[in-house]
């Protein structure tokens, strides 16, 4: 049976991504960092946002919880072990 609108049903707003990066302090993107090996990008991330404190090395491909933290960049890598993808809060 197909839902009407207005029936009582809830509404789930989902939050933009520019929305859930007002909430976090510092800087969020690291678009210089393409190319990088993995473990100096961690580095540079942690040294230019304390907030940081969660920086997984994932290979690229792999799959990734969609929740969002504000401690947490992933660091997307390939087989040599250079970021492949923008760092970001997530």
């Amino acid at each position: 049976m197909a839902r009407k609108e207005g029936d009582g049903s809830e509404v789930i707003k989902l939050l933009k991504e520019s929305e859930f990066e007002s909430w976090c302090k510092g800087k969020q993107f690291w678009p210089e960092l393409i190319g990088v090996p993995t473990k100096l990008a961690k580095e540079i991330i942690e040294k230019e946002n304390p907030s940081i404190n969660d920086v997984p090395i994932i290979l690229n491909g792999s799959p990734v919880p969609a929740d969002f933290r504000c401690n947490r960049v992933r660091l997307i890598d390939n087989i040599l072990g250079d970021v492949v993808q923008i760092p970001r809060v997530a």
